[in-house]
């Protein structure tokens, strides 16, 4: 079983920097990238940074420039240095790992989020 754990979210005010962390554990092989998502309240689920294992990185274009992403290969933890953060950066960031599979199939595992909240 491939788990993942999330930390590091919490309340900050506009301006301010969070760094989140996610660790994963179990049988994890053929990892084709990780990253962060997030959802707002009402709003689907949507892409914030993404690294495959070459560290190529790819950004949504509303966190360039005050985002990077990271990754411990050897710990098989993913990164996100957050600065310079909005209002708009509020909701729930999941952790994502992408694996190809024996079929060559893309599969993901989730982490169970974790609350970000930017106060004005």
């Amino acid at each position: 079983q491939v788990q993942l754990v999330e930390s590091g979210g919490g309340l900050v005010q506009a301006g301010g920097s969070l760094r989140l962390s996610c660790a994963g554990s179990g049988s994890i092989f053929n990892i084709r990238a990780m990253g962060w998502y997030r959802q707002a309240p009402g709003k689907q689920r949507e892409l914030v940074a993404t690294i495959t294992s070459g560290v190529g990185t790819n950004y949504a274009d509303s966190v360039k420039g005050r985002f990077t992403i990271s990754r411990d290969n050897a710990k098989n933890t993913v990164y996100l240095e957050m600065n310079s953060l909005k209002p708009e950066d509020t909701g729930v960031y999941y952790c994502n790992l992408r694996i190809v599979t024996m079929t060559s199939i893309d599969y993901n595992y989730w982490g169970q989020g974790t609350q970000v909240t930017v106060s004005s």
